[in-house]
């Protein structure tokens, strides 16, 4: 980000969003700005697969405008999930459908298939992609 870019506040980033520099679209397309949450998954505090963590304020504005968004909370939060392989929207129905889907069907399999889907999507940088939060 560039400097006092936490000045304006919390805003979703765009595409050609004025606020990250060459280097931090490199590491948001990557994924590679995810690093300290590994601090998070050693410490237990997270797992490598669940619904994604949201800042408080936007799970909060969720959980009013949408019935049953606070179900995604049943579970551990991980770094990557359905959500985050799939929905290329981003936008917070379908996260909470694919983070529902998530809670009903996990397993061993499932948690393999994506951290290697998440482990392609950083290597081949196509993370930060979606089109939702526009």
């Amino acid at each position: 980000m560039v400097t006092n870019a936490d000045q304006i506040g919390p805003v979703w980033t765009t595409d050609e969003d004025p606020r990250i520099t060459k280097v931090g679209k490199i590491l948001r397309r990557t994924a590679l700005d995810e690093l300290p949450s590994v601090l998070s998954i050693w410490k237990g505090d997270m797992s490598f697969v669940g619904p994604r963590a949201l800042p408080v304020r936007e799970q909060q504005m969720f959980e009013e405008q949408i019935p049953g968004f606070a179900n995604r909370l049943k579970v551990r939060p991980g770094l990557t999930g359905l959500a985050q392989v799939y929905d290329l929207q981003d936008e917070a129905h379908t996260k909470l459908r694919y983070d529902i889907e998530y809670i009903q069907r996990m397993s061993f399999l499932l948690d393999i298939k994506l951290l290697l889907l998440s482990v392609r999507n950083t290597f081949l940088a196509r993370w930060d992609v979606r089109k939702g939060k526009e």
